[in-house]
């Protein structure tokens, strides 16, 4: 097994952290803006940023697409659909057919 090696950077906010990938966002940021409530706290943050990066910021927004659509984007996996279509359901709304 080998270990990928962590580098020490510094986000645009002066936090400091590792990571061992080329992914850009910074763990200290997303977790200070992760809401405290709402549907989109209920995900993890590539889908919901997936969410977010596609003009999907509410329940009404989100049942204008399809589970199909919604799957296309980059970031979301089939693990949030479950959480997405309960807080729908719970607010009488559902994913487009």
């Amino acid at each position: 097994m080998t270990t990928s090696k962590k580098i020490l950077r510094t986000c645009n906010k002066g936090h400091n952290y590792y990571k061992s990938s080329d992914c850009p966002v910074c763990p200290i940021c997303e977790q200070e803006r992760k809401p405290d409530n709402g549907f989109l706290s209920l995900l993890s943050a590539p889908a919901r940023r997936a969410l977010e990066n596609n003009g999907v910021t509410s329940l009404q927004q989100l049942s204008t697409y399809s589970e199909k659509e919604i799957l296309k984007f980059h970031g979301m996996g089939p693990a949030s659909l479950p959480k997405l279509r309960t807080a729908l359901q719970t607010n009488g709304l559902s994913f487009k057919n």
